[in-house]
């Protein structure tokens, strides 16, 4: 699988048409949740370009020129509006400075994150029961794999990890690249860090994600589908 990975090193081939044969974590929300919306494009979101400039400013620095940044108050102004693409207001950049920063700042996380020999943005693939898995960890050092979050309530992550599916992204990265995650989290309102370890049971909630998201794939995508996607709907027990 080498020759893959090679070609996935190429941002425009991870997240372009060659890249869109592997399945990856950010798609297992909609396959759990919405599997009528897998495979549609999803619209870029204020919160994404501030994760990437928050990444780039970490661990690609010579990329941050790539986020578009716009010096207004709000989106609703008329010089927003007129923009044909989505971009940060400068407020926005101003607040991931502070989280770079705050990151910087700690000397545990800048020999974490910079240690000699540390490799950034690496990708794999995996196979899991017949489908192909993609994954880019931000920080495949020697003995572990570090992931930069961000999140609006450092107290609540457990939270986010969940709704984020940080748990199986955890159980994916660690199944690709035999090491086990951490997140380096930092809190876009307080500037507070931390960093959260991965247990047992985080773990085993992340493979049974993974586990059904496939299940949900091979019903309704794969070479092979048992069921029309088109006559899906959600079930609840109230």
């Amino acid at each position: 699988m080498e020759h893959i990975i090679e070609i996935l090193k190429d941002d425009e081939q991870y997240y372009g048409e060659y890249g869109s044969q592997f399945l990856s974590n950010s798609q297992i929300s909609t396959l759990l949740r919405d599997p009528k919306s897998f495979g549609k494009k999803s619209e870029k979101s204020p919160a994404m370009l501030m994760g990437n400039y928050f990444h780039y400013a970490m661990t690609e620095p010579d990329r941050i020129d790539e986020i578009p940044v716009i010096d207004v108050s709000s989106r609703n102004t008329n010089a927003y509006r007129q923009l044909k693409d989505i971009a940060l207001l400068t407020k926005e950049v101003d607040q991931m400075i502070g989280c770079v920063k705050a990151m910087k700042s700690n000397k545990k996380f800048i020999k974490d994150i910079y240690a000699l020999g540390n490799e950034y943005e690496v990708p794999a693939v995996i196979e899991i029961e017949g489908v192909m898995w993609k994954g880019k960890t931000d920080i495949l050092a020697k003995d572990k794999l570090i992931d930069l979050k961000t999140t609006n309530d450092i107290t609540k992550f457990w939270r986010s990890a969940n709704d984020y599916n940080y748990d199986s992204q955890a159980w994916l990265y660690q199944k690709m690249f035999g090491l086990p995650m951490e997140f380096y989290i930092v809190d876009k309102n307080t500037k507070r860090i931390g960093i959260a370890t991965c247990s047992e049971e985080f773990l085993e909630r992340g493979e049974a994600k993974v586990y059904k998201a496939i299940e949900q794939y091979k019903k309704f995508f794969g070479d092979n589908p048992t069921e029309d996607i088109e006559q899906y709907y959600d079930e609840f027990t109230l």
